[in-house]
């Protein structure tokens, strides 16, 4: 299998049209087919069923496809190795995260390694939580901002950076908006907005609900967390928010109130892959994380 018939074979089943992945590659369709053809030939098996001018993966083809990318993955990773050696400070760092670490926490630390490392790039990935574990283990990326810390896995290994608080966000004239902090029990009886199901963000809200025996009525859902904001800015019902999320404003008609008796937190973390090295830039980065919050937790 040559690294031309994967990169072909890897387009080809993203797209599911071999017309548009050989506009993507910039060949010809002709060189495209050939190449996929010779490709089954030589394996012996059907990687696509044929509907038309479009294509769908097999069965084997989608294990293959799996595969294949790790195979790229691993190839790009040993280009950029060797151009990093001589120079890791000119480097790229590839790294992922939640959108709830977007607005504030990782444009600081990235900033800061900058001053110290003011050449170093970086290729950056907003992903969903279940996602950020995935593409560190099939090497999507090497490094990812991640929070909550995930379980043990063999996979991964996890490094713990802070620890963060989970406030409670009201509307203006709620009617708990003038306290100073306030219990998590006495929020049973409002309305919630919260996040979609699945979201990690939204089992800690409902958990540490469950804790203290209620389970809150969901009046609305957001997106995002910016969506949650306006919720309560309109009025539509109290949320609980990650206090990182709350650094820079407070949204307009709302007030921020520290959660007491249970204090709800969260761990913000790194994960990194166990059964590949980080490369050059990638480790310098790794390690600056670590000085970085240690340093600012002091």
């Amino acid at each position: 299998m040559e690294i031309r018939q994967m990169r072909y074979f890897i387009e080809v089943a993203r797209r599911e049209h071999v017309t548009d992945a050989a506009n993507a590659l910039h060949v010809a369709q002709s060189s495209v087919s050939r190449q996929i053809v010779q490709l089954e030939s030589e394996l012996g098996v059907d990687l696509f069923i044929r509907k038309g001018r479009r294509v769908k993966l097999t069965p084997i083809g989608k294990i293959l496809l799996a595969r294949v990318e790790q195979v790229m993955n691993m190839i790009g990773e040993a280009e950029r190795e060797v151009k990093e050696y001589l120079d890791p400070e000119k480097g790229v760092v590839r790294i992922a995260f939640p959108i709830s670490l977007a607005a504030h926490v990782l444009p600081t630390v990235i900033y800061a390694f900058r001053q110290r490392y003011p050449e170093a790039r970086f290729q950056m990935r907003q992903a969903l939580y279940r996602d950020l574990i995935d593409g560190v283990i099939n090497g999507e990326f090497n490094l990812a901002m991640i929070a909550p810390l995930p379980s043990e896995d063999t996979q991964i290994r996890s490094k713990l950076l802070f620890t963060e608080r989970i406030v409670a966000l009201l509307p203006l004239q709620h009617r708990l908006a003038d306290r100073a902090a306030i219990q998590l029990s006495e929020m049973q009886d409002d309305a919630f907005v919260t996040l979609p199901e699945g979201t990690i963000f939204r089992e800690i809200v409902l958990q540490a609900c469950s804790e203290i025996g209620f389970t809150p009525h969901i009046a609305f859902e957001g997106d995002d967390i910016d969506a949650l904001k306006g919720l309560v800015s309109a009025g539509l019902g109290v949320a609980l928010m990650p206090e990182v999320t709350l650094v820079d404003s407070i949204p307009h008609s709302t007030v921020k109130i520290p959660l007491v008796e249970p204090e709800v937190t969260r761990t913000i973390g790194v994960i990194i892959p166990t059964q590949r090295k980080l490369l050059p830039t990638e480790q310098l980065f790794y390690q600056f994380l670590s000085e970085f919050f240690a340093s600012d937790g002091e």
